[in-house]
């Protein structure tokens, strides 16, 4: 890697996040988002003994929400 490239600076957004940063993420508390992977609405994976939640779930389980809200409008 060339030292030009090192010190560019690119938001590359996490593509799994910790329970906690999920938990940020979402505005809701660590214990709903470990809930909402017990109940299957928040999709995870494990690596090693950690639990991870790929960015990708947590846009679509807002995208379901979205949807619910406006099935309900």
């Amino acid at each position: 890697m060339h030292r030009s490239d090192r010190s560019r600076t690119h938001a590359v957004p996490p593509l799994l996040l910790t329970p906690e940063q999920a938990a940020d993420a979402l505005g809701v508390g660590r214990t709903y988002v470990y809930a909402l992977i017990r109940d299957q609405r928040l999709r995870s994976v494990t690596i090693g003994r950690s639990r991870r939640i790929p960015y990708t779930s947590l846009l679509a389980y807002v995208a379901h929400l979205e949807q619910l809200a406006a099935d309900t409008a």
